[in-house]
């Protein structure tokens, strides 16, 4: 087997795998959710609050693409704001197009390698991405912390705490292991991370940048679920949303559709909710986010700044 197809037959396999895990998706939710009752959700939905949802979900693209050009600028690559922008408008638009989520990041990161090379505009692209996961990590701990400290908060199902102390463990399980077998790899990788995200004079900033699109993340899909009539309070809101939300980053399906709707049918019962206003909901937060990527249409009959 020659090593071109040793490469393809695995994209074709992902490929088929994601559209399958999209469909099988799509086939429980049709029989675990009361559709047409999802789908009155939606026909209900009001416009205003779906606006602003919009309209938070816009900023955040913009924060990103300022987190985006501070991190670059730390690996030598200097974009110019309006520049950064636009190509951070057209990364999203691929990743809503295509399976993966992560060919318009990677699209991004071949545009940007004139001034440092492809490894150092990747670079760039990766640590700018894990900053925002782990802003919405900081919201989910603590929400979670103040979950527990409240007597009114969130009651989970029996099974639940322990399922997350078995995932958190493994995790740092794998973290060790990755440690001790690439050592050396993994260490370099993070001298870089520290210098390009943690270093003292950009942390504040990107701290900043990443609560605050964590933020609009998750204040714009609480507005997609208060508009379809399924509002969340503050504290719930902060504990499930970031759960449904890192369910999109798993690259299982085409810009997270079915895991995320999935995910949200799961978590709204836990707040006093129906799983078919937690499918509602997602699936209008998709639509939300589908509809402010729309601008990046316009970067696609534009040829790009700055690919060398």
């Amino acid at each position: 087997m020659t090593r071109r197809t040793f490469d393809l037959l695995p994209r074709w396999l992902t490929r088929t795998g994601q559209l399958g895990l999209l469909a099988g998706l799509a086939y429980l939710l049709w029989h675990s959710v009361d559709l047409p009752q999802a789908l009155a959700y939606l026909g209900g939905a009001d416009l205003q609050l779906l606006l602003g949802a919009a309209l938070l979900l816009s900023v955040q693209t913009l924060l990103s693409a300022l987190r985006w050009r501070l991190t670059a600028s730390r690996l030598g690559i200097i974009l110019p704001l309006g520049q950064a922008i636009r190509e951070y408008y057209l990364s999203q638009v691929v990743n809503q197009s295509l399976p993966g989520g992560v060919l318009g990041d990677a699209g991004r990161a071949v545009r940007a390698r004139g001034q440092a090379g492809l490894l150092a505009s990747g670079q760039a692209v990766v640590f700018e991405r894990i900053a925002g996961q782990i802003g919405l990590l900081a919201v989910l701990l603590v929400a979670l912390a103040l979950n527990a400290a409240r007597a009114d908060g969130i009651t989970w199902p029996a099974g639940v705490t322990t399922a997350l102390w078995v995932a958190l463990a493994a995790a740092m399980v794998g973290a060790a292991l990755a440690l001790f077998f690439r050592q050396n790899a993994i260490g370099r990788g993070l001298s870089l991370f520290q210098d390009a995200v943690l270093a003292r004079p950009v942390f504040p900033q990107h701290a900043a940048l990443s609560l605050a699109t964590a933020l609009c993340n998750i204040a714009g899909f609480a507005l997609c679920a208060a508009a379809i009539g399924a509002p969340l309070s503050i504290l719930a809101a902060a504990t499930l949303i970031p759960m449904i939300l890192f369910a999109m980053v798993l690259p299982l399906s085409i810009s997270g559709w079915g895991l995320r709707e999935g995910a949200a049918a799961v978590l709204f019962p836990v707040a006093g909710l129906s799983a078919s206003a937690g499918l509602a909901a997602s699936v209008a937060f998709g639509l939300t986010f589908l509809a402010v990527t729309l601008p990046g249409l316009l970067m696609l009959r534009r040829g790009p700044d700055f690919a060398t």
